[in-house]
C-alpha cells in the first residue's frame, strides 16, 4: 500500500495537483482502494491513475467478486467503512468485472483539485 500512496502522491505531484485538501483526500482513497484489494482479492494487480477532466483511479485485481457497500458501518468496530469514504471523497466510484478479475474506480473532478483548500505545511 505504502508504494501505491508514494507512487499516488508523485503522480499528483507532476500533475501540479498536490497542494490541495482534496490531494489528501485522493491519497486516502487510493489506500483505501488498496486495502480492499488485500483484504478481499489477494491484493492489487495494477494501480492506475490518468489524469484530464477528472482524476480517475483504477485498482485491477484478480477477484470477479465485485464489492459491495456494507449496509451501515458499524461505529467504533473495524472494517465496513472503506466503500462509504471512497463514496463520499469521490465524485463517482464503480467496479466492473473482466476476464481476469475486476477492476474498482473512483473518480474526483480534476477542477477539485486544482482549486480546493491549501493544504498547510
Amino acid at each position: 500500500m505504502a508504494k501505491g500512496r508514494d507512487f499516488a502522491r508523485q503522480a499528483l505531484r507532476d500533475w501540479g495537483w498536490d497542494a490541495t485538501e482534496t490531494a489528501e483526500d485522493t491519497l486516502l482513497v487510493v489506500s483505501e482502494l488498496l486495502t480492499n484489494a488485500g483484504v478481499h482479492a489477494d491484493g492489487c494487480l495494477q494501480l492506475v491513475l490518468s489524469a484530464g477532466d477528472v482524476l480517475r483511479i483504477e485498482v485491477f485485481d484478480g477477484s470477479t467478486t465485485l464489492p459491495r457497500r456494507a449496509a451501515a458501518p458499524r461505529r467504533g468496530l473495524p472494517g465496513g467503512h472503506g466503500l462509504y469514504i471512497i463514496e463520499r471523497l469521490c465524485d463517482r466510484w464503480g467496479a466492473e468485472a473482466h476476464a481476469h478479475g475486476k477492476v474498482v474506480w473512483a473518480e474526483i473532478d480534476a477542477a477539485r483539485l486544482t482549486t480546493g483548500r491549501p493544504v498547510l505545511r
